[in-house]
């Protein structure tokens, strides 16, 4: 029996159902796949072709190898060109349906059906019990099965049916926790650096975002709250409270020699900057960090510390805008309690934990999806 319909939990249920089992998959909302179906735009980015245990974050940055090198994205991909599903790799090794995410979800949904496995939606639990297999007493009856397999995802995203369910069960057997926290998620800024950029959102650009010993090189946008865009959403995932974000808004010029090339000239700092970055974005900067005036009017010193202060534009953000926005959870069923070959509980034999509901975390970018087919795949094994 699995509980959640989502990407992990119908890779599971096939690979058990390829198995002979009989399973039963337990989904609470009206239809699966619901995050699925939203994913990359409606375009589900469902896998990177750059895997490695090095995208992931986790208590233990090794539980995921073992997973990881059993199923690959090449032997997802086989799976996708089986079904005859167009897909284009869009950059940075990630690869996205052609037409629409509803492709993934027909293509999990037909290798169920071949495997023989049920779905029951609209199926909520009500509570899990332990005594000769596991009872789940649902609004739709009772159901007993020697494996439990929970596959319920995070905290992220409520709207679509988030629940700390998964935590609860782990709870109720004695497993340990480590902290959720909302990752891949927009940051908001404090109310005099918000107040100056509010008036330039919706602006995006290029740039090279480091946080912690890690960097992104990809957009970041001004948004009316903060911070976000894809450079801000793979840092979120390593940022720990009031730590600064630092962002080089120039990663491909030399500010320095730019700015000493035209310092004896009337050109205003905002006009020169603004050939280089959005105009608005240009002006915004300089009313916070460095007034604008003709270069002739800055001394050399002056020059160094703007081009500095370009290259390394220090943000530390109030805080991010939740789960309610992020893409994922960070956290989650403690990684010392699951077998990385099985994803089995070690103190309750038959039980399992796969995805989004284990401390481990995929950067932006399909990674989180090919997460839920490699730990789907290891407990369909053994469950």
């Amino acid at each position: 029996m699995i509980i959640g319909g989502g990407a992990a939990g119908l890779f599971c249920a096939i690979e058990a159902g390829k198995r002979g089992r009989t399973v039963l998959v337990i989904e609470h909302q009206e239809r699966v796949g619901k995050k699925i179906a939203i994913s990359g735009g409606g375009r589900c980015n469902f896998t990177n072709i750059l895997t490695a245990p090095e995208n992931f974050l986790s208590a233990n940055p090794h539980f995921c190898k073992s997973a990881l090198a059993r199923y690959t994205p090449a032997d997802f991909v086989t799976l996708v060109e089986k079904h005859n599903v167009a897909y284009y790799e869009k950059k940075l090794g990630q690869l996205f349906c052609r037409d629409s995410s509803q492709q993934i979800i027909d293509l999990l949904l037909r290798e169920c059906a071949e495997a023989g496995v049920k779905i029951r939606c609209g199926c909520r639990v009500l509570s899990v019990h332990h005594a000769n297999g596991f009872t789940v007493e649902t609004n739709q009856g009772s159901f007993v099965a020697s494996s439990l397999v929970i596959a319920t995802g995070g905290l992220s995203i409520a709207p679509l049916g988030a629940s700390d369910f998964g935590y609860q069960v782990a709870r109720q057997f004695g497993l340990r926790i480590e902290e959720a926290k909302p990752a891949l998620v927009p940051f908001t800024l404090t109310a005099a650096v918000q107040k100056a950029l509010a008036p330039i959102s919706g602006i995006s650009l290029d740039a090279l975002v480091k946080g912690d010993d890690k960097e992104f090189r990809e957009n970041i946008l001004i948004t009316h709250r903060g911070l976000s865009g894809p450079a801000i959403l793979q840092v979120s995932l390593y940022w720990q409270k009031d730590q600064a974000i630092r962002i080089d808004l120039l990663p491909d010029e030399d500010v320095f020699s730019l700015l000493k090339s035209k310092q004896g000239s009337e050109i205003e700092l905002a006009n020169l900057l603004s050939q280089h970055l959005p105009r608005r974005f240009a002006q915004a900067w300089c009313d916070l960090y460095a007034r604008s005036r003709p270069l002739k009017q800055f001394s050399i010193k002056e020059l160094a510390e703007i081009a500095g202060k370009i290259h390394e534009f220090r943000i530390t953000p109030a805080g991010t805008e939740g789960f309610k926005k992020a893409e994922v959870t960070a956290g989650g069923v403690a990684t010392s309690e699951l077998s990385s070959q099985t994803m089995e509980a070690g103190r309750m034999p038959g039980l399992y934990f796969i995805g989004e509901v284990v401390d481990v975390t995929g950067q932006l970018g399909g990674y989180n999806f090919q997460w839920a087919w490699a730990s789907g795949f290891a407990a369909g094994q053994t469950a």
